[in-house]
């Protein structure tokens, strides 16, 4: 049985596990909805799950003293969204929020540590996952403070595109000008 839910799985994470470190992880998953401008995981707050996507979009999301937003990296079906937990940390100083609805695996903080703690291949898979979401909150950083508006913009709707089925991205001038950090008009 946990074979053939792996082979449905869309999320990259999931379906690149072997079928022994999946079926350890299985019996602690839920399918949970993502809908839009939902925070799955706020600031400074004990992180309770970690989400792996199927369908949607999520952002991490950085807030400034002065209460401003911006976003460092976008997650889909490639990744995760909780990865402090794999650290053997409760809590992060960011917020992950929905920005395409879809939806995503859950599995508690508590059951994923001790299956981390059975698996060294998956707790390997997961942090190779976090060095890849580390080059692009680096690559957000330096579209940031480099490049024009019109550039930044390009490359941010083509990480949407690739993180989607089709052309359509459900979003406002309001969510754009946060994930961009700027003004809306």
């Amino acid at each position: 049985m946990p074979a053939s839910i792996q082979r449905a799985c869309h999320n990259r994470l999931l379906k690149a596990l072997p079928e022994a470190d999946f079926a350890l992880l299985q019996p602690h998953l839920m399918t949970v909805p993502l809908r839009l401008g939902e925070v799955l995981i706020r600031a400074d707050t004990p992180i309770e799950r970690v989400c792996f996507v199927e369908d949607g979009i999520l952002s991490h999301i950085v807030t400034a003293a002065d209460g401003k937003q911006i976003e460092l990296a976008l997650v889909g079906r490639e990744g995760m969204v909780g990865v402090p937990v794999l650290f053997g940390t409760d809590r992060t100083p960011h917020e992950d929020r929905v920005q395409a609805t879809g939806y995503a695996w859950s599995v508690s903080s508590k059951a994923l540590r001790e299956v981390l703690g059975s698996s060294p291949g998956l707790h390997a898979l997961l942090l190779r996952y976090v060095q890849s979401l580390n080059v692009q909150v680096a690559g957000t950083a330096l579209a940031n403070t480099r490049y024009k508006l019109e550039q930044r913009l390009a490359r941010w709707l083509l990480m949407c595109h690739d993180r989607t089925e089709g052309d359509e991205l459900p979003t406002t001038h309001r969510f754009l000008s946060l994930m961009l950090g700027v003004n809306r008009p």
